[in-house]
């Protein structure tokens, strides 16, 4: 008998969720179930990207539905669902409107599926995955966060642009909460192994650090109306194939930290262990006494987040 292909539920069928939809079915990680309330649109991009499955050869079944219920017993469920920022917002701006919207996903999903892994896109980010934990009553392990990814792919882009490398080179670390105070590491950032350090200077490394700080505004100014899709679209779909091939993969992402890098109770990025499991371990790495400051900016940032709502 053929065992049962991942069942990933994707919610919130705008840009993002329709590109998380996409790639996962293009790498065929499991059949797809895209949820949004707007009648007619999740159903007609399901049937459209299932059309697309005999031109890039993928089998995977896609339903959309404005309801939950075809997404009972999912494996994954990911909550795009909000509203995007638009220009001059903060991403403080979003947070009453967007609990509201995530609160209410996902009472509904946790019905349906209680022993699924929930990974959260809505911003702001850190503080939207401390909400899930807390309404989803979920093992903290099984809720996490999609920021790092996205943050480090940013960084990457710019290091390789400078230095005129392939992306493919580069590796680069951020952590921290997902906004203005992110941390991003020159000194654990390398180019096939060498640290950035090593070939750029400070104020070229701290335009690039800049820059990637900025990422999602930048976008958001160009785009006049939305913002990014495309990047944290396959930031997403690289922690779902992490966890449904299980490949224990190191990646940066809103995690809960027990203690930590001196932080308690809190969602906030940092490298995990990504496998069947969920979070399967937290990376603790050496920082300066100026990186640990800087981290625990950002950790308070999303603390003074966290206490607005009240969790």
């Amino acid at each position: 008998m053929q065992a049962r292909r991942p069942k990933i539920t994707v919610v919130g069928a705008g840009n993002v969720g329709a590109s998380v939809a996409q790639y996962a079915v293009e790498r065929e990680l499991g059949d797809v179930v895209l949820i949004d309330v707007i009648e007619g649109v999740p159903q007609g991009k399901a049937l459209d990207l299932a059309q697309a499955g005999p031109i890039h050869r993928y089998d995977s079944t896609l339903i959309g539905s404005n309801r939950y219920d075809e997404s009972a017993n999912s494996d994954i469920v990911i909550i795009t669902a909000g509203m995007a920022r638009k220009p001059g917002m903060t991403r403080d701006d979003l947070l009453f409107k967007n609990a509201e919207i995530v609160g209410s996903v996902v009472d509904e999903v946790v019905r349906r599926s209680r022993n699924a892994i929930l990974i959260l896109v809505t911003n702001p980010l850190d503080a939207m995955v401390q909400l899930a934990w807390r309404k989803s009553g979920f093992p903290p392990q099984r809720v996490l966060g999609m920021a790092g990814i996205l943050d480090s792919a940013r960084f990457r882009t710019f290091i390789a642009h400078e230095l005129e490398v392939s992306v493919e080179n580069v590796t680069a670390f951020v952590l921290g909460g997902h906004g203005d105070t992110m941390v991003p590491l020159p000194r654990y950032s390398t180019v096939a192994g060498i640290p950035i350090t090593d070939l750029l200077p400070p104020d070229r490394i701290e335009a690039l650090v800049k820059r990637t700080r900025d990422g999602g505004a930048e976008i958001v100014s160009l785009l006049k109306t939305g913002s990014a899709y495309y990047a944290p679209a396959a930031s997403t779909v690289e922690m779902v194939e992490a966890i449904v091939k299980d490949k224990k993969k190191i990646l940066p992402c809103a995690a809960y930290l027990d203690g930590q890098y001196g932080v308690r109770g809190l969602y906030v990025g940092v490298p995990v262990k990504l496998g069947r499991a969920g979070v399967e371990q937290v990376i603790e790495i050496r920082l300066t006494p100026e990186e640990q400051a800087a981290f625990q900016k950002s950790a308070a940032a999303v603390r003074e987040l966290v206490d607005k709502l009240k969790l």
